[in-house]
């Protein structure tokens, strides 16, 4: 339990239409990432997860994704390209310390999973179910 207990949830707000995000901010692809994130978020409401936005001390967990007994975590990021990024999103789970799956899902189509955590590339993640 001690993930549970260095997890707070933090609030933001996803939009379930993507062509209305499109209408009304332009397709403005300096946002990739955002939008993404938006559609996994979608993705995981459609599977049945509860989903909320989570701390772990001061990095947030895009993702922590519930239904019944099943937890998940995943972040999100359009590529791996840099130390830097791999970094951020691989280091947004140090410390917590459960058995609960922890994913790292973006555009990359080559494994890069670690430490137990999993990579997958977004569009195999969306064609799973």
């Amino acid at each position: 339990m001690q993930g549970k207990e260095n997890l707070r949830v933090n609030d933001q707000y996803y939009i379930t239409d993507h062509g209305l995000r499109q209408t009304m901010l332009g397709n403005n692809q300096q946002n990739i990432d955002q939008i993404l994130e938006n559609i996994v978020f979608v993705e995981l409401l459609r599977r049945g997860y509860k989903v909320s936005v989570g701390l772990n001390d001061k990095k947030e967990i895009d993702f922590v994704a519930q239904k019944g007994n099943e937890k998940r975590y995943y972040q999100v990021t359009y590529m791996l390209g840099s130390q830097a990024t791999i970094e951020r999103e691989f280091g947004a789970y140090d410390g917590i310390a459960d058995n609960y799956p922890k994913y790292v899902l973006s555009m990359d189509k080559f494994n890069m999973s670690r430490n137990g955590i999993i990579h997958q590339n977004i569009i195999d993640f969306l064609l799973e179910h």
